[in-house]
Protein backbone atom coordinates (compact mmCIF):
# COMPACT_ATOMS: atom_id res chain seq x y z
CA UNK A 1 0.00 0.00 0.00
CA UNK A 2 1.20 3.25 -0.65
CA UNK A 3 2.08 5.80 2.14
CA UNK A 4 0.21 8.86 2.31
CA UNK A 5 0.48 12.11 0.67
CA UNK A 6 2.14 14.90 2.36
CA UNK A 7 0.11 17.83 2.19
CA UNK A 8 2.66 19.83 0.08
CA UNK A 9 3.00 17.11 -2.49
CA UNK A 10 -0.89 16.61 -2.61
CA UNK A 11 -1.21 20.38 -3.08
CA UNK A 12 1.41 20.39 -5.98
CA UNK A 13 0.15 17.34 -7.65
CA UNK A 14 -3.55 19.24 -7.51
CA UNK A 15 -1.98 22.46 -9.08
CA UNK A 16 -0.30 20.08 -11.50
CA UNK A 17 -3.14 18.65 -12.50
CA UNK A 18 -5.23 21.78 -12.76
CA UNK A 19 -2.66 22.75 -14.64
CA UNK A 20 -3.41 20.00 -17.55
CA UNK A 21 -6.83 20.82 -17.85
CA UNK A 22 -6.01 24.56 -17.97
CA UNK A 23 -3.85 24.25 -20.77
CA UNK A 24 -5.94 21.47 -22.69
CA UNK A 25 -8.16 24.70 -22.47
CA UNK A 26 -6.18 26.91 -23.81
CA UNK A 27 -5.09 25.04 -26.84
CA UNK A 28 -8.59 24.81 -27.67
CA UNK A 29 -9.36 28.29 -27.01
CA UNK A 30 -6.58 29.69 -29.30
CA UNK A 31 -6.98 27.20 -32.36
CA UNK A 32 -11.21 26.31 -32.67
CA UNK A 33 -12.85 28.06 -36.17
CA UNK A 34 -15.97 29.37 -34.81
CA UNK A 35 -16.16 32.52 -31.62
CA UNK A 36 -18.24 30.09 -29.80
CA UNK A 37 -15.38 28.07 -28.90
CA UNK A 38 -12.71 30.75 -29.40
CA UNK A 39 -14.25 33.90 -27.89
CA UNK A 40 -16.58 32.20 -25.46
CA UNK A 41 -14.71 29.53 -24.08
CA UNK A 42 -18.05 27.00 -24.86
CA UNK A 43 -16.25 24.10 -24.22
CA UNK A 44 -13.74 22.14 -21.49
CA UNK A 45 -11.09 19.46 -20.39
CA UNK A 46 -10.85 17.13 -17.91
CA UNK A 47 -9.79 14.21 -16.54
CA UNK A 48 -12.02 11.17 -15.73
CA UNK A 49 -11.79 7.67 -13.59
CA UNK A 50 -10.64 4.58 -15.71
CA UNK A 51 -13.39 2.68 -14.48
CA UNK A 52 -16.63 4.51 -13.11
CA UNK A 53 -15.78 7.75 -15.42
CA UNK A 54 -16.29 10.32 -12.36
CA UNK A 55 -14.59 13.35 -12.76
CA UNK A 56 -11.34 13.62 -11.21
CA UNK A 57 -9.87 17.12 -12.92
CA UNK A 58 -11.17 20.15 -14.33
CA UNK A 59 -10.22 22.82 -15.76
CA UNK A 60 -11.04 26.03 -14.81
CA UNK A 61 -12.10 28.25 -17.52
CA UNK A 62 -14.44 26.35 -20.06
CA UNK A 63 -17.77 25.12 -18.63
CA UNK A 64 -18.46 23.56 -15.74
CA UNK A 65 -21.57 22.29 -16.60
CA UNK A 66 -19.50 19.94 -19.12
CA UNK A 67 -17.13 18.93 -16.81
CA UNK A 68 -20.30 17.48 -14.86
CA UNK A 69 -21.78 16.29 -17.84
CA UNK A 70 -18.55 14.45 -19.46
CA UNK A 71 -18.48 12.35 -16.87
CA UNK A 72 -21.34 10.08 -17.84
CA UNK A 73 -19.82 11.08 -21.79
CA UNK A 74 -16.41 9.22 -20.60
CA UNK A 75 -19.09 6.41 -19.29
CA UNK A 76 -20.87 6.05 -22.10
CA UNK A 77 -17.97 5.12 -23.70
CA UNK A 78 -16.68 2.31 -21.29
CA UNK A 79 -20.17 0.72 -21.52
CA UNK A 80 -20.03 0.67 -25.08
CA UNK A 81 -16.50 -0.51 -26.18
CA UNK A 82 -14.80 -1.39 -22.36
CA UNK A 83 -17.29 -4.60 -21.93
CA UNK A 84 -16.06 -5.80 -25.20
CA UNK A 85 -12.74 -5.49 -24.49
CA UNK A 86 -12.63 -2.67 -27.28
CA UNK A 87 -10.67 0.16 -25.94
CA UNK A 88 -7.00 0.34 -26.80
CA UNK A 89 -3.98 3.19 -26.65
CA UNK A 90 -3.79 5.22 -29.15
CA UNK A 91 -8.11 5.17 -29.43
CA UNK A 92 -10.20 8.72 -29.35
CA UNK A 93 -13.88 8.30 -29.25
CA UNK A 94 -16.55 10.87 -30.49
CA UNK A 95 -19.95 11.53 -30.39
CA UNK A 96 -22.81 14.14 -29.63
CA UNK A 97 -25.48 11.55 -27.78
CA UNK A 98 -27.31 14.08 -25.45
CA UNK A 99 -28.90 11.12 -24.09
CA UNK A 100 -25.74 9.57 -23.20
CA UNK A 101 -23.33 12.33 -22.06
CA UNK A 102 -25.69 15.38 -22.02
CA UNK A 103 -26.71 18.37 -23.27
CA UNK A 104 -27.61 18.84 -26.71
CA UNK A 105 -26.56 17.88 -30.17
CA UNK A 106 -24.36 20.60 -30.80
CA UNK A 107 -21.89 19.87 -28.08
CA UNK A 108 -19.29 17.34 -29.68
CA UNK A 109 -17.31 14.94 -27.01
CA UNK A 110 -13.90 13.81 -27.77
CA UNK A 111 -13.20 10.98 -25.07
CA UNK A 112 -9.23 9.37 -25.49
CA UNK A 113 -7.90 6.30 -22.64
CA UNK A 114 -5.02 7.22 -21.67
CA UNK A 115 -2.51 4.34 -20.79
CA UNK A 116 0.91 3.83 -18.80
CA UNK A 117 2.94 1.03 -18.66
CA UNK A 118 0.04 -0.54 -21.15
CA UNK A 119 -2.16 -0.18 -18.45
CA UNK A 120 -5.11 2.24 -18.96
CA UNK A 121 -4.60 5.00 -16.14
CA UNK A 122 -7.61 7.22 -16.72
CA UNK A 123 -9.65 9.06 -19.47
CA UNK A 124 -8.76 11.98 -21.01
CA UNK A 125 -11.76 13.76 -22.46
CA UNK A 126 -12.56 17.48 -24.20
CA UNK A 127 -15.90 19.51 -25.54
CA UNK A 128 -16.88 22.16 -27.44
CA UNK A 129 -19.62 23.78 -28.96
CA UNK A 130 -19.94 23.34 -33.06
CA UNK A 131 -20.99 26.67 -34.83
CA UNK A 132 -23.35 24.16 -36.90
CA UNK A 133 -24.38 20.91 -37.07
CA UNK A 134 -27.41 20.27 -39.46
CA UNK A 135 -30.91 20.56 -38.00
CA UNK A 136 -33.68 22.65 -39.10
CA UNK A 137 -32.44 25.63 -37.93
CA UNK A 138 -28.48 27.03 -38.51
CA UNK A 139 -26.64 27.10 -35.50
CA UNK A 140 -28.96 24.19 -33.82
CA UNK A 141 -30.93 26.05 -31.40
CA UNK A 142 -34.75 25.52 -33.12
CA UNK A 143 -37.25 26.43 -30.79
CA UNK A 144 -39.62 24.55 -32.28
CA UNK A 145 -38.12 20.96 -32.74
CA UNK A 146 -40.07 18.59 -31.75
CA UNK A 147 -38.25 15.65 -32.17
CA UNK A 148 -34.06 15.70 -31.98
CA UNK A 149 -34.39 14.41 -35.85
CA UNK A 150 -34.76 18.62 -36.08
CA UNK A 151 -32.17 20.01 -34.33
CA UNK A 152 -29.21 18.21 -35.87
CA UNK A 153 -27.32 15.11 -36.92
CA UNK A 154 -26.73 12.57 -34.08
CA UNK A 155 -23.33 10.61 -33.82
CA UNK A 156 -23.59 7.68 -31.42
CA UNK A 157 -19.99 6.86 -30.11
CA UNK A 158 -17.73 5.66 -32.58
CA UNK A 159 -14.17 5.88 -32.93
CA UNK A 160 -12.65 8.81 -34.48
CA UNK A 161 -9.34 7.29 -34.20
CA UNK A 162 -8.65 3.36 -33.81
CA UNK A 163 -5.13 2.64 -31.93
CA UNK A 164 -3.60 6.03 -33.64
CA UNK A 165 -4.94 5.54 -37.40
CA UNK A 166 -7.77 8.29 -38.09
CA UNK A 167 -11.22 7.21 -39.72
CA UNK A 168 -11.65 9.61 -42.51
CA UNK A 169 -14.86 8.71 -42.93
CA UNK A 170 -15.98 9.63 -39.93
CA UNK A 171 -15.16 13.49 -40.55
CA UNK A 172 -16.30 13.03 -44.08
CA UNK A 173 -20.12 12.12 -42.69
CA UNK A 174 -19.74 15.06 -39.95
CA UNK A 175 -18.47 17.52 -42.50
CA UNK A 176 -21.90 16.52 -44.86
CA UNK A 177 -24.01 17.60 -42.46
CA UNK A 178 -22.96 20.76 -41.54
CA UNK A 179 -23.43 24.41 -43.50
CA UNK A 180 -19.74 25.09 -42.24
CA UNK A 181 -17.66 22.22 -42.83
CA UNK A 182 -14.63 24.07 -42.58
CA UNK A 183 -15.94 25.32 -39.23
CA UNK A 184 -16.32 22.01 -38.01
CA UNK A 185 -13.04 20.59 -39.20
CA UNK A 186 -11.26 23.50 -37.68
CA UNK A 187 -13.02 22.96 -34.13
CA UNK A 188 -12.42 19.63 -34.38
CA UNK A 189 -8.89 19.72 -35.10
CA UNK A 190 -8.47 22.07 -31.70
CA UNK A 191 -10.12 19.63 -29.53
CA UNK A 192 -7.74 16.50 -30.94
CA UNK A 193 -4.64 18.95 -30.36
CA UNK A 194 -6.46 19.52 -26.71
CA UNK A 195 -5.86 15.88 -25.90
CA UNK A 196 -2.69 15.37 -27.74
CA UNK A 197 -1.39 18.21 -25.30
CA UNK A 198 -3.45 16.92 -22.34
CA UNK A 199 -1.83 13.27 -23.20
CA UNK A 200 1.91 15.12 -23.34
CA UNK A 201 1.40 16.55 -19.89
CA UNK A 202 -0.42 13.79 -18.16
CA UNK A 203 2.86 11.36 -19.10
CA UNK A 204 5.39 13.87 -18.12
CA UNK A 205 3.70 14.78 -14.74
CA UNK A 206 3.82 10.68 -14.18
CA UNK A 207 7.08 10.02 -15.30
CA UNK A 208 8.10 12.81 -12.41
CA UNK A 209 6.32 11.49 -10.04
CA UNK A 210 5.18 7.92 -10.74
CA UNK A 211 1.66 7.00 -11.61
CA UNK A 212 1.15 5.13 -8.13
CA UNK A 213 1.30 8.30 -7.02
CA UNK A 214 -0.82 10.53 -8.96
CA UNK A 215 -3.12 8.24 -8.93
CA UNK A 216 -3.04 8.40 -4.70
CA UNK A 217 -3.43 11.86 -5.26
CA UNK A 218 -6.78 11.57 -7.04
CA UNK A 219 -7.91 9.55 -4.78
CA UNK A 220 -7.57 11.29 -2.08
CA UNK A 221 -8.75 14.56 -3.23
CA UNK A 222 -12.11 13.55 -4.12
CA UNK A 223 -12.35 11.82 -0.80
CA UNK A 224 -11.50 14.85 0.71
CA UNK A 225 -14.24 16.58 -1.17
CA UNK A 226 -16.92 13.87 -0.58
CA UNK A 227 -15.81 14.36 3.17
CA UNK A 228 -15.99 18.28 3.30
CA UNK A 229 -19.08 18.16 1.62
CA UNK A 230 -20.84 15.86 4.62
CA UNK A 231 -19.20 17.87 7.03
CA UNK A 232 -21.20 21.74 5.15
CA UNK A 233 -24.19 19.28 5.11
CA UNK A 234 -24.57 18.69 8.64
CA UNK A 235 -23.64 22.10 8.91
CA UNK A 236 -27.47 23.10 7.81
CA UNK A 237 -30.26 22.08 9.93
CA UNK A 238 -32.39 19.30 8.95
CA UNK A 239 -35.61 19.75 7.16
CA UNK A 240 -37.41 19.98 3.71
CA UNK A 241 -36.68 22.86 1.53
CA UNK A 242 -38.81 23.85 -1.59
CA UNK A 243 -38.68 25.89 -4.67
CA UNK A 244 -41.07 26.60 -7.64
CA UNK A 245 -40.25 28.23 -11.07
CA UNK A 246 -41.53 28.02 -14.58
CA UNK A 247 -40.47 27.83 -17.94
CA UNK A 248 -42.32 30.37 -20.22
CA UNK A 249 -43.36 27.77 -22.22
CA UNK A 250 -41.82 24.93 -24.94
CA UNK A 251 -41.65 26.82 -28.05
CA UNK A 252 -44.75 24.22 -29.30
CA UNK A 253 -47.73 24.98 -26.47
CA UNK A 254 -47.73 28.03 -25.14
CA UNK A 255 -48.03 27.37 -21.43
CA UNK A 256 -45.92 27.59 -18.31
CA UNK A 257 -43.68 24.53 -17.51
CA UNK A 258 -43.07 24.23 -13.43
CA UNK A 259 -39.62 23.50 -12.26
CA UNK A 260 -40.42 22.34 -9.10
CA UNK A 261 -37.44 21.32 -6.31
CA UNK A 262 -37.82 19.49 -2.58
CA UNK A 263 -34.35 19.48 -0.83
CA UNK A 264 -34.02 17.10 2.35
CA UNK A 265 -31.35 17.83 4.91
CA UNK A 266 -30.72 14.88 6.67
CA UNK A 267 -27.47 14.66 8.76
CA UNK A 268 -24.30 14.45 6.28
CA UNK A 269 -27.13 13.77 3.23
CA UNK A 270 -29.11 15.94 1.08
CA UNK A 271 -31.73 14.77 -1.31
CA UNK A 272 -32.81 16.60 -4.33
CA UNK A 273 -36.56 15.29 -5.39
CA UNK A 274 -37.37 16.71 -8.64
CA UNK A 275 -40.78 14.79 -8.75
CA UNK A 276 -43.34 17.66 -8.72
CA UNK A 277 -41.09 19.14 -11.89
CA UNK A 278 -43.72 19.06 -15.11
CA UNK A 279 -43.87 15.83 -17.66
CA UNK A 280 -42.08 15.84 -20.68
CA UNK A 281 -43.18 18.26 -23.00
CA UNK A 282 -43.22 18.49 -26.94
CA UNK A 283 -40.69 21.28 -27.39
CA UNK A 284 -37.12 21.15 -27.15
CA UNK A 285 -36.44 22.43 -23.44
CA UNK A 286 -36.32 18.74 -22.42
CA UNK A 287 -33.12 17.58 -20.65
CA UNK A 288 -31.51 14.03 -19.77
CA UNK A 289 -30.92 12.65 -16.77
CA UNK A 290 -26.84 13.30 -16.99
CA UNK A 291 -27.92 16.87 -18.03
CA UNK A 292 -30.27 17.62 -14.46
CA UNK A 293 -27.51 15.86 -12.28
CA UNK A 294 -24.62 17.76 -13.72
CA UNK A 295 -26.38 21.26 -13.56
CA UNK A 296 -27.52 20.25 -9.86
CA UNK A 297 -23.74 19.68 -9.59
CA UNK A 298 -23.18 23.20 -10.74
CA UNK A 299 -25.46 24.55 -8.49
CA UNK A 300 -24.08 23.20 -5.02
CA UNK A 301 -20.54 24.01 -6.15
CA UNK A 302 -21.93 27.78 -6.37
CA UNK A 303 -22.91 27.16 -2.86
CA UNK A 304 -20.22 25.11 -1.46
CA UNK A 305 -17.51 27.21 -2.68
CA UNK A 306 -14.36 25.23 -1.31
CA UNK A 307 -15.25 22.07 -1.73
CA UNK A 308 -12.49 21.02 -5.00
CA UNK A 309 -14.25 20.25 -8.04
CA UNK A 310 -14.54 16.41 -8.34
CA UNK A 311 -16.86 13.66 -8.19
CA UNK A 312 -16.86 13.74 -4.14
CA UNK A 313 -19.09 17.16 -4.47
CA UNK A 314 -21.79 14.60 -5.40
CA UNK A 315 -21.25 11.81 -2.77
CA UNK A 316 -23.34 12.56 -0.38
CA UNK A 317 -26.41 13.57 -2.82
CA UNK A 318 -29.31 11.86 -3.52
CA UNK A 319 -31.37 12.42 -6.61
CA UNK A 320 -35.21 11.78 -7.18
CA UNK A 321 -35.91 11.98 -10.98
CA UNK A 322 -38.95 10.67 -11.98
CA UNK A 323 -38.67 8.65 -15.26
CA UNK A 324 -41.50 10.60 -16.86
CA UNK A 325 -40.05 14.25 -16.27
CA UNK A 326 -38.92 16.71 -18.43
CA UNK A 327 -35.26 16.34 -16.70
CA UNK A 328 -35.14 12.72 -17.92
CA UNK A 329 -36.17 12.08 -21.39
CA UNK A 330 -34.85 9.90 -24.19
CA UNK A 331 -34.32 10.05 -27.58
CA UNK A 332 -36.12 11.06 -29.84
CA UNK A 333 -37.40 13.56 -27.28
CA UNK A 334 -35.89 17.44 -28.28
CA UNK A 335 -33.41 18.48 -25.69
CA UNK A 336 -31.81 21.48 -28.23
CA UNK A 337 -32.45 24.41 -25.68
CA UNK A 338 -31.00 22.11 -22.71
CA UNK A 339 -29.52 25.69 -21.42
CA UNK A 340 -32.53 27.33 -20.37
CA UNK A 341 -33.87 24.52 -18.25
CA UNK A 342 -30.72 23.87 -16.46
CA UNK A 343 -30.63 27.51 -15.53
CA UNK A 344 -34.10 27.41 -14.08
CA UNK A 345 -33.11 23.93 -12.04
CA UNK A 346 -29.62 26.22 -10.31
CA UNK A 347 -32.23 28.66 -9.41
CA UNK A 348 -34.49 26.04 -7.67
CA UNK A 349 -31.38 25.19 -5.84
CA UNK A 350 -30.77 28.90 -5.03
CA UNK A 351 -34.19 29.36 -3.69
CA UNK A 352 -34.40 26.40 -1.71
CA UNK A 353 -31.12 26.59 -0.19
CA UNK A 354 -32.10 30.10 0.42
CA UNK A 355 -33.87 28.84 3.92
CA UNK A 356 -31.40 26.55 4.87
CA UNK A 357 -28.10 28.76 4.54
CA UNK A 358 -29.30 32.24 3.61
CA UNK A 359 -25.51 33.33 4.08
CA UNK A 360 -24.27 30.89 1.38
CA UNK A 361 -26.22 31.79 -1.53
CA UNK A 362 -27.13 33.72 -4.37
CA UNK A 363 -30.14 35.38 -6.12
CA UNK A 364 -30.55 34.06 -8.91
CA UNK A 365 -29.21 35.29 -12.42
CA UNK A 366 -30.76 36.22 -15.33
CA UNK A 367 -31.44 32.62 -16.14
CA UNK A 368 -31.31 32.53 -20.03
CA UNK A 369 -28.66 32.51 -23.30
CA UNK A 370 -30.89 33.95 -25.72
CA UNK A 371 -29.62 31.52 -28.28
CA UNK A 372 -29.82 34.29 -31.30
CA UNK A 373 -28.94 33.16 -34.88
CA UNK A 374 -28.94 35.50 -37.82
CA UNK A 375 -28.48 33.71 -40.73
CA UNK A 376 -28.35 34.27 -45.03
CA UNK A 377 -25.99 34.51 -47.96
CA UNK A 378 -23.56 36.85 -49.07
CA UNK A 379 -23.51 38.41 -52.18
CA UNK A 380 -21.05 36.12 -53.34
CA UNK A 381 -23.42 33.46 -52.83
CA UNK A 382 -21.32 32.12 -49.36
CA UNK A 383 -23.46 31.30 -46.55
CA UNK A 384 -23.10 33.08 -42.90
CA UNK A 385 -24.56 31.83 -40.10
CA UNK A 386 -24.67 34.38 -37.11
CA UNK A 387 -25.08 32.39 -34.11
CA UNK A 388 -24.17 33.57 -29.99
CA UNK A 389 -25.63 33.72 -27.00
CA UNK A 390 -25.81 36.99 -24.77
CA UNK A 391 -25.49 38.03 -21.25
CA UNK A 392 -27.68 39.53 -18.43
CA UNK A 393 -27.27 40.24 -14.63
CA UNK A 394 -25.72 38.09 -11.41
CA UNK A 395 -27.93 37.97 -8.55
CA UNK A 396 -26.98 39.97 -5.14
CA UNK A 397 -25.37 37.73 -3.05
CA UNK A 398 -24.45 38.00 0.67
CA UNK A 399 -21.69 39.84 0.33
CA UNK A 400 -21.93 42.53 -2.71
CA UNK A 401 -24.06 43.25 -5.51
CA UNK A 402 -24.47 41.27 -8.52
CA UNK A 403 -22.27 41.13 -11.59
CA UNK A 404 -23.05 43.17 -14.29
CA UNK A 405 -23.76 41.88 -17.65
CA UNK A 406 -21.76 38.76 -17.27
CA UNK A 407 -22.50 35.12 -18.42
CA UNK A 408 -24.79 32.28 -17.10
CA UNK A 409 -23.71 30.63 -14.47
CA UNK A 410 -23.60 26.85 -16.08
CA UNK A 411 -20.11 28.68 -16.87
CA UNK A 412 -17.17 30.72 -16.89
CA UNK A 413 -17.48 31.53 -20.66
CA UNK A 414 -17.78 35.37 -21.94
CA UNK A 415 -19.80 36.45 -24.23
CA UNK A 416 -18.77 37.21 -27.61
CA UNK A 417 -17.02 40.43 -28.45
CA UNK A 418 -19.10 43.04 -30.96
CA UNK A 419 -16.22 43.54 -32.40
CA UNK A 420 -15.60 39.75 -33.19
CA UNK A 421 -19.53 39.42 -34.25
CA UNK A 422 -19.02 42.86 -36.50
CA UNK A 423 -15.89 41.76 -38.03
CA UNK A 424 -17.02 38.25 -38.90
CA UNK A 425 -20.28 38.52 -40.23
CA UNK A 426 -22.68 41.15 -41.97
CA UNK A 427 -23.81 43.17 -39.12
CA UNK A 428 -23.68 46.42 -37.31
CA UNK A 429 -24.63 46.67 -33.33
CA UNK A 430 -26.35 49.96 -33.17
CA UNK A 431 -26.63 49.63 -29.10
CA UNK A 432 -24.52 47.35 -26.86
CA UNK A 433 -25.30 49.02 -23.18
CA UNK A 434 -26.25 48.03 -19.42
CA UNK A 435 -29.94 48.18 -18.90
CA UNK A 436 -31.46 50.55 -16.31
CA UNK A 437 -33.56 49.33 -13.69
CA UNK A 438 -33.27 45.96 -14.54
CA UNK A 439 -31.38 44.23 -11.71
CA UNK A 440 -33.49 43.06 -8.48
CA UNK A 441 -33.50 45.12 -5.40
CA UNK A 442 -32.54 44.81 -2.38
CA UNK A 443 -29.80 44.86 0.36
CA UNK A 444 -27.92 43.81 -2.08
CA UNK A 445 -28.71 44.84 -5.71
CA UNK A 446 -28.71 42.40 -8.46
CA UNK A 447 -26.35 43.08 -11.28
CA UNK A 448 -27.81 44.46 -14.26
CA UNK A 449 -28.72 43.08 -17.90
CA UNK A 450 -28.03 44.40 -21.30
CA UNK A 451 -29.43 46.12 -24.43
CA UNK A 452 -28.68 44.58 -27.44
CA UNK A 453 -29.41 46.27 -30.50
CA UNK A 454 -28.35 44.05 -33.98
CA UNK A 455 -28.64 46.01 -37.65
CA UNK A 456 -28.51 43.61 -40.36
CA UNK A 457 -25.98 45.12 -43.21
CA UNK A 458 -26.79 42.17 -46.10
CA UNK A 459 -29.94 41.94 -48.40
CA UNK A 460 -31.74 39.66 -46.08
CA UNK A 461 -31.38 37.06 -43.16
CA UNK A 462 -33.33 34.32 -41.33
CA UNK A 463 -33.58 35.32 -37.42
CA UNK A 464 -34.15 32.53 -34.94
CA UNK A 465 -34.23 32.87 -31.04
CA UNK A 466 -34.50 30.24 -28.49
CA UNK A 467 -34.91 32.70 -25.08
CA UNK A 468 -36.59 32.64 -21.48
CA UNK A 469 -37.59 34.84 -18.58
CA UNK A 470 -39.79 36.56 -20.92
CA UNK A 471 -42.71 35.76 -18.55
CA UNK A 472 -40.88 34.86 -15.24
CA UNK A 473 -38.49 36.99 -13.55
CA UNK A 474 -35.06 35.78 -12.07
CA UNK A 475 -36.31 35.61 -8.40
CA UNK A 476 -34.44 37.45 -5.53
CA UNK A 477 -33.65 35.69 -2.28
CA UNK A 478 -33.82 36.63 1.55
CA UNK A 479 -36.10 39.28 0.36
CA UNK A 480 -34.45 40.54 -2.39
CA UNK A 481 -36.83 41.46 -5.04
CA UNK A 482 -37.30 39.83 -8.52
CA UNK A 483 -35.19 41.32 -11.57
CA UNK A 484 -37.02 42.74 -14.95
CA UNK A 485 -38.32 40.09 -17.65
CA UNK A 486 -36.43 39.21 -20.69
CA UNK A 487 -38.08 40.92 -24.14
CA UNK A 488 -37.32 40.46 -27.93
CA UNK A 489 -38.59 42.90 -30.34
CA UNK A 490 -37.79 43.05 -34.02
CA UNK A 491 -38.32 45.19 -36.77
CA UNK A 492 -40.42 44.31 -40.19
CA UNK A 493 -41.91 47.23 -42.76
CA UNK A 494 -45.42 47.77 -40.76
CA UNK A 495 -43.00 48.21 -37.26
CA UNK A 496 -41.40 46.64 -34.30
CA UNK A 497 -43.03 43.38 -33.22
CA UNK A 498 -42.75 40.81 -30.19
CA UNK A 499 -42.91 37.26 -30.33
CA UNK A 500 -46.25 35.88 -29.12
CA UNK A 501 -44.75 33.41 -27.25
CA UNK A 502 -42.14 35.91 -25.50
CA UNK A 503 -38.68 34.36 -25.91
CA UNK A 504 -38.79 32.13 -28.52
CA UNK A 505 -39.56 32.25 -32.29
CA UNK A 506 -38.35 30.79 -36.09
CA UNK A 507 -38.68 32.21 -39.50
CA UNK A 508 -38.13 36.03 -38.67
CA UNK A 509 -37.20 37.55 -41.91
CA UNK A 510 -35.29 40.36 -41.39
CA UNK A 511 -34.38 42.87 -44.58
CA UNK A 512 -31.34 44.86 -45.08
CA UNK A 513 -31.36 47.90 -42.47
CA UNK A 514 -33.89 46.24 -39.97
CA UNK A 515 -33.12 45.53 -36.51
CA UNK A 516 -33.93 43.04 -33.76
CA UNK A 517 -33.07 43.79 -29.99
CA UNK A 518 -32.55 42.23 -27.29
CA UNK A 519 -33.17 43.94 -23.17
CA UNK A 520 -32.18 40.59 -20.88
CA UNK A 521 -32.85 40.51 -17.14
CA UNK A 522 -30.96 41.26 -14.26
CA UNK A 523 -30.28 39.04 -11.51
CA UNK A 524 -32.22 39.13 -8.32
CA UNK A 525 -31.79 40.93 -5.07
CA UNK A 526 -30.78 39.77 -1.97
CA UNK A 527 -31.89 41.17 1.25
CA UNK A 528 -34.45 43.60 2.32
CA UNK A 529 -34.35 46.30 -0.30
CA UNK A 530 -35.07 48.63 2.83
CA UNK A 531 -31.15 47.78 4.07
CA UNK A 532 -29.50 49.22 1.52
CA UNK A 533 -27.62 52.07 2.25
CA UNK A 534 -29.07 55.55 1.20
CA UNK A 535 -26.00 56.53 -0.49
CA UNK A 536 -25.36 53.08 -1.79
CA UNK A 537 -29.02 54.14 -3.93
CA UNK A 538 -27.49 57.30 -4.97
CA UNK A 539 -24.18 56.10 -6.16
CA UNK A 540 -26.40 53.64 -8.36
CA UNK A 541 -28.30 56.49 -9.56
CA UNK A 542 -25.21 58.55 -10.62
CA UNK A 543 -23.84 55.63 -12.38
CA UNK A 544 -27.39 55.38 -14.21
CA UNK A 545 -28.26 51.75 -12.63
CA UNK A 546 -30.96 52.85 -11.18
CA UNK A 547 -33.38 55.75 -11.96
CA UNK A 548 -33.96 58.42 -9.53
CA UNK A 549 -37.96 57.02 -10.02
CA UNK A 550 -37.10 53.38 -8.94
CA UNK A 551 -34.93 54.99 -6.68
CA UNK A 552 -37.80 56.58 -4.38
CA UNK A 553 -40.70 53.82 -5.49
CA UNK A 554 -38.97 50.56 -4.95
CA UNK A 555 -35.83 51.48 -2.51
CA UNK A 556 -37.25 54.57 -1.06
CA UNK A 557 -34.52 57.19 -1.38
CA UNK A 558 -34.88 60.42 -2.58
CA UNK A 559 -32.18 61.66 -4.85
CA UNK A 560 -32.04 65.34 -4.77
CA UNK A 561 -30.85 67.54 -7.92
CA UNK A 562 -27.65 67.81 -7.18
CA UNK A 563 -27.42 63.60 -7.08
CA UNK A 564 -27.44 63.59 -2.85
CA UNK A 565 -29.17 61.87 -1.18
CA UNK A 566 -32.63 64.14 0.58
CA UNK A 567 -31.69 62.69 3.67
CA UNK A 568 -35.32 64.03 5.56
CA UNK A 569 -36.90 63.21 2.73
CA UNK A 570 -35.72 59.50 2.67
CA UNK A 571 -36.38 59.55 6.11
CA UNK A 572 -39.58 59.98 5.98
CA UNK A 573 -40.49 57.78 3.26
CA UNK A 574 -38.90 54.74 4.91
CA UNK A 575 -40.54 55.02 7.72
CA UNK A 576 -43.78 55.31 6.20
CA UNK A 577 -43.19 52.56 4.13
CA UNK A 578 -41.78 50.26 8.02
CA UNK A 579 -45.72 51.21 9.06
Amino acid sequence: MMAALDPVTLAVLKGRLEQIADEMDATLFRSAFNPIIAEAHDASHGLYHAETGETLVQGKSGLPIFVGAMSFAVKAVIDKFGARGMISEGDVFIFNDPYEGGTHLSDFKLVQPFYRDGKLFCFLASVGHWHDVGGNVPGNYNPVATESFQEGMMIPPVKLFSKGELRQDVIDIMQANSRLPGSLYGDLNGQINALRLGNDRLGALLGEYGADTVAGAMTELRDRAGQLMRSLIADMPDGRYSADDFLDNDGIVDEPLRIALDIVIEGETMTLDFSRTSPACAGPVNISRSTAIASCYVALKHVFKDVPANAGVLEPITFVIPDDSLLSVKAPKPVGGYTETILRIIDTVFVALSDAAPEMVNGCAYGTINALSLAGHRKNGQRWVMFSFFGGGHGGNPEGDGLNHGNAPISTATIPPMEILEAAYPVRFTQWALRPDSGGAGRHRGGLGAIYEIELLEEKADVFLFGERGRFAPHGVVGGRDAALNTFTYEQADGAHTPPMASKMVGIKLAKGQKVRLETPGGGGYGDVLERAPDAVAEDVRLGYVSAEAAAKTYRTIIAADGSVDTAATEVLRAESAQ
